[in-house]
């Protein structure tokens, strides 16, 4: 059976979310048993260790840059963003991480608003709206307490989002591999710094648990590549909020959590949001390359 371009794309964006929940659940399983700061250091150690193949075969070419500091940047980034995502997973029901965690987006828009000196107009800031109340909806501060999961997934939001404004400005000259196995390079001993305080050799099947963890994890992020290669992002992105669906399933059959109807209400405004922001780049882009393209040539003198 022959698939479409987007047909492809839709396939490796089921494949990415499904892997990447199910490390999730690994991780929720780990995490009564060892702490999740040394959870995140064999996720780092074995999700790199898939990298290896790679490296070997182009040699120290993916290692070369010419800006250091922003992967360097970037890797930390990343390192404290899985930190306390992992750290979430012990406190937050499966389903209600997936879901606070689309604020990714929302934040990383943000983020390029105040350090890129982006411009939105109304439809993002409207977009943007929808998907903060939708992370109300999901937390409801008027509770008498806050969430302490919920405070740790949105912080690791927050900082990922970050994240993102890095890439965006580092994909123009740097490739995917040297920013993914540079940002394993970092992660990797900013993680074991955390975990030693609460070291415990692992079992030999907690060790197995944490290498299918490298290679979800692995799957999970060349699948999400693939995604955006094969199709349009907003043809794909949708397909995101399936993380909210396994992450039920998995959630409800391993530990019997059953996820409130205001974490499908909340995830599913800001996954619509995202999308729809997504959906205005996207355009926003089109029209700066119908511009480019129109312009006559420049003069060489």
């Amino acid at each position: 059976m022959n698939l479409t371009g987007t047909q492809r794309g839709m396939a490796y964006m089921l494949l990415s979310t499904l892997t990447f929940m199910t490390m999730n659940g690994i991780t929720r399983h780990l995490a009564g048993q060892i702490h999740p700061f040394e959870i995140s250091f064999f996720r780092s150690v074995f999700g790199l260790a898939f990298f290896l193949p790679l490296l070997m075969g182009k040699g120290w070419a993916p290692l070369r840059t010419g800006r250091l500091w922003a992967n360097l940047s970037r890797g930390a980034l990343n390192g404290a963003s899985m930190l306390l995502y992992f750290l979430a997973l012990k406190f937050a029901p499966l389903a209600k991480v997936a879901a606070l965690f689309f604020t990714t987006p929302l934040f990383g828009t943000l983020m390029a608003v105040l350090v890129l000196r982006e411009t939105i107009r109304g439809r993002r800031i409207a977009a943007l709206a929808v998907g903060f109340v939708g992370m109300l909806v999901i937390v409801r501060p008027d509770k008498e307490t806050l969430d302490f999961g919920a405070i740790l997934v949105l912080s690791s939001a927050l900082i990922s989002g970050y994240a993102v404004v890095l890439i965006k400005q580092l994909s123009r000259t740097e490739a995917a591999t040297t920013i993914t196995i540079y940002t394993g390079l970092v992660t990797m001993p900013l993680s074991l710094i955390a975990a030693l305080p609460y070291w415990q050799t692992p079992s030999g099947e907690q060790l197995a648990w944490t290498i299918a963890m490298g290679g979800l994890g692995s799957i999970g992020q060349y699948a999400m590549v693939k995604a955006f290669s094969e199709a349009e992002v907003t043809a794909v992105l949708p397909l995101d909020f399936t993380k909210l669906i396994w992450s039920a399933a998995i959630g409800y059959l391993a530990f019997g959590e059953v996820p409130e109807i205001w974490t499908w209400i909340g995830g599913a405004m800001i996954c619509t949001s995202a999308v729809y922001i997504a959906h205005r780049e996207r355009l926003a882009q089109r029209r700066q390359r119908d511009i480019a393209a129109s312009l006559p040539p420049s003069s060489p003198i």
